[in-house]
């Protein structure tokens, strides 16, 4: 029998080190920062280190997972509001196509990774294997347990060949998620992010929080961390997903 390869091999943080029931949802943002030109300064601090990430052909990946409704979309929408278009991708990630189902499911990924002096998004990414995949049994035990060395190997690689790379979380309680699901079905400019499969996810909850603190434990990483945020506060959740994408790009 060929030898299992632990996740300890790519320097994975301890077990522990970030946790999913000690994140802090009652963070808000400090009430004598003003929202909009904290926002509005640290939009123009990304478009200039997107410029000097271009210039040395840098290359840098943002990651983002969270629950349905946590308000992905509106982090994203803000960190790239600024930036050149000729300078990133977002890649909003859904079921694989036809192509992409006949590959390994690493393969789409390695399709997406950015181009010299370019930014990569991920609105949801490679760890549906191990999230959605995993609870709702799309995949097997067998392929979903493998997965945490698959992936730790493939960031590896794209890390260690120069990519910059970050993950976030975005982290919210059953209230404020049950909150937003009935807002969005009362909107009719919002009613088409609410499908059924959010409510059937949404039963299987403690599942898929013993699935996000595996996630954590086994692909927390120095050269690839998580950064689990608060996002019952949006305005809070925006502007420290923004410091964080600065911080990176900084280095």
């Amino acid at each position: 029998m060929k030898p299992r390869v632990e996740c300890y091999e790519y320097k994975v943080h301890p077990p522990g080190t970030l946790r999913l029931d000690q994140v802090d949802l009652s963070t808000k943002l400090d009430p004598h920062i003003d929202y909009e030109d904290r926002l509005r300064t640290l939009q123009r601090e990304l478009l200039g280190l997107q410029i000097k990430a271009y210039l040395k052909q840098r290359r840098a990946i943002f990651v983002f997972e969270g629950w349905d409704a946590a308000g992905k979309g509106g982090v994203i929408k803000r960190l790239t509001m600024e930036l050149d278009p000729r300078g990133y991708k977002v890649w909003p990630i859904a079921a694989p196509r036809d192509e992409e189902a006949r590959q390994h499911y690493l393969w789409r990924f390695w399709d997406r990774a950015p181009e010299k002096g370019e930014l990569a998004v991920f609105d949801r990414s490679w760890y549906g294997r191990v999230l959605v995949e995993r609870v709702e049994r799309f995949a097997s035990e067998e392929e979903w347990r493998r997965a945490y060395d698959e992936i730790n190997a493939f960031e590896k690689t794209l890390t260690d060949d120069g990519v910059k790379m970050v993950k976030f979380f975005l982290h919210i309680n059953r209230k404020t998620q049950l909150d937003r699901f009935k807002d969005r079905e009362h909107d009719r400019m919002k009613r088409y992010k609410i499908t059924p499969d959010d409510w059937r996810n949404r039963k299987r909850w403690r599942d898929y929080e013993a699935a996000i603190q595996e996630m954590f434990d086994r692909t927390h990483r120095p050269d690839a961390p998580w950064y689990a945020i608060p996002s019952v506060d949006k305005k809070y959740a925006r502007i420290e997903v923004l410091k964080i994408c600065a911080q990176l790009l900084k280095e």
